[in-house]
């Protein structure tokens, strides 16, 4: 199994990049991974690390894509780049996973333009999965779609309920709709007419919910734009830093604190494990023809290294075969052509 990685994408490349590449070789086999970019650099990286190299390939690229480029002009004009050389090599089959923490929207663009849509899908999705009470949430979409319609809604549905199936071995997984409300006569038109689609549709379709269900564990794959699902994300995250450093200041205050911490410090470093976004890896794009993961801008080597590791458990799984199947066998007409 081989798995690409964007060498010089994000704010700490190559250097945490390549930390976490050597760390995830050195946690788990059955894999080789190859470093995109620039090799002068990537190898000064390997030459301070002493942990196993040998599984790992370095392609040369001498094009840089960074958050100042233009997307698709990027995409377009900087062939020779890390991210558009890995996103040709996904295409061409030759590796079952590419990660980068580069430009989100170069890394969305050459997901469209280059690797592209598996036949059948209307819109790709990026599809983060965050802890619940009772597990893991996929929402979906999270920022690749801010304006969509009700097909758009079905797909993410399906998508979310192949990949929970695969991935977390939920048997049949609960799709909710992002609402204002959880009655059926909610919402805008568009979710109203989701509401329909969904709700006529094979999966296991719960109805509306608020945001304030994504955590208590009543669905395992949230629907939604991505206007709203990247909102939700980013306030799960500034939640969860707030609430960890207020309880670190809390405890620190005196010593009666420091003791009770002393009490609770197991429980609340599992707790700080569950919501770290280092802990949760990269964030796939589902509806591509390959598996793509995108990582953080500001990823560490953590980060870099549990995205590898997930990478590794999907590309055991029959997760893209499946979504192939289902939406290859989509037919025009009767509900789906209704949700255009």
């Amino acid at each position: 199994m081989r798995i690409l990685v964007d060498a010089m994408g994000g704010d700490n490349a190559p250097d945490e990049i390549v930390k976490g590449c050597l760390e995830a070789i050195n946690e788990n086999d059955g894999f080789e991974l190859e470093l995109l970019g620039d090799r002068a650099k990537i190898e000064k990286c390997l030459g301070t690390q002493n942990l196993n190299n040998s599984r790992i390939i370095i392609t040369e690229t001498n094009d840089e894509i960074t958050n100042m480029d233009k997307p698709t002009e990027a995409i377009k004009k900087k062939q020779n780049s890390s991210l558009v050389v890995g996103m040709k090599k996904i295409k061409s089959q030759s590796a079952q996973a590419f990660i980068s923490a580069g430009s989100t929207g170069a890394l969305l663009a050459g997901s469209l333009l280059i690797a592209g849509r598996m036949k059948g899908v209307v819109r790709p999705a990026l599809a983060p999965v965050v802890p619940s009470t009772k597990g893991q949430t996929m929402i979906i979409d999270a920022g690749m779609n801010t304006q969509i319609k009700p097909i758009n809604y079905l797909q993410f549905g399906i998508m979310g309920t192949e990949y929970m199936k695969n991935m977390y071995g939920i048997e049949n997984p609960r799709v909710g709709l992002v609402n204002v409300g959880t009655e059926e006569s909610k919402g805008n038109e568009a979710l109203k007419q989701a509401y329909e689609v969904l709700k006529k549709s094979n999966i296991n379709f719960i109805g509306n919910i608020e945001g304030r269900d994504l955590t208590d564990g009543k669905v395992d794959v949230v629907v939604c734009d991505g206007f709203t699902g990247n909102a939700m994300l980013k306030v799960m995250e500034g939640t969860g830093k707030y609430f960890m450093d207020y309880l670190k200041k809390m405890y620190s205050k005196s010593l009666s604190g420091k003791l009770s911490f002393l009490l609770v410090k197991h429980e609340l470093k599992k707790l700080k494990k569950e919501i770290d976004p280092e802990e949760l890896g990269g964030t796939p794009i589902l509806g591509v023809n390959g598996m793509i993961y995108k990582c953080h801008g500001n990823s560490k080597a953590k980060a870099i290294k549990n995205t590898i590791l997930k990478a590794c458990s999907s590309a055991c799984t029959t997760v893209m075969e499946q979504m192939k199947s289902i939406f290859a066998c989509m037919e025009v007409g009767g509900l789906y052509d209704e949700a255009l």
